[in-house]
């Protein structure tokens, strides 16, 4: 479901929309909130919910490791696309489930008219790394389709 309104939009945000993702601004095209979930120190699996304003959206990145890796993404409020290279984008609605390989180029974020939030699980593995691309173009976004 589309969400405009950011206080309708925190209210279904079960997980919490958290701080604004400073930490990784410099990787996203408009703003973005991390709410971490689990401590990195405290468990080997760390999960974050990340919450995109309207329009935001991750470089394009890809998660490498020598084995296992990768990452996956569980949708939980709002409308937004996840697109690999050289394929077709996913309209991302609560209760769809990604599954990244490691070294697939790809992005994530939400919908031009819709706030969106996902939990983002760092799957482990061997050498595990983020490598962040380029910006996705506005060209390039703007030309998705809606579904």
């Amino acid at each position: 479901m589309k969400v405009t309104d950011k206080k309708q939009f925190e209210a279904m945000n079960v997980f919490g929309t958290g701080n604004p993702n400073e930490a990784f601004a410099q990787y996203f095209t408009g703003e973005s909130f991390l709410n971490p979930l689990t401590n990195p120190q405290e468990t080997a699996l760390f999960l974050a919910n990340v919450t995109f304003e309207p329009g935001c959206r991750n470089n394009w990145h890809i998660h490498h490791a020598k084995s296992g890796g990768g990452q996956l993404l569980i949708c939980t409020a709002g409308e937004g696309w996840y697109q690999e290279e050289n394929k077709t984008p996913v309209s991302l609605t609560a209760g769809t489930v990604i599954t990244i390989p490691a070294e697939v180029k790809h992005w994530h974020g939400a919908k031009k008219d819709s706030w969106f939030s996902h939990i983002a699980v760092e799957v482990p593995g061997e050498d595990t790394s983020n490598e962040w691309c380029e910006p996705v173009s506005d060209e390039e976004y703007n030309k998705l389709e809606e579904k």
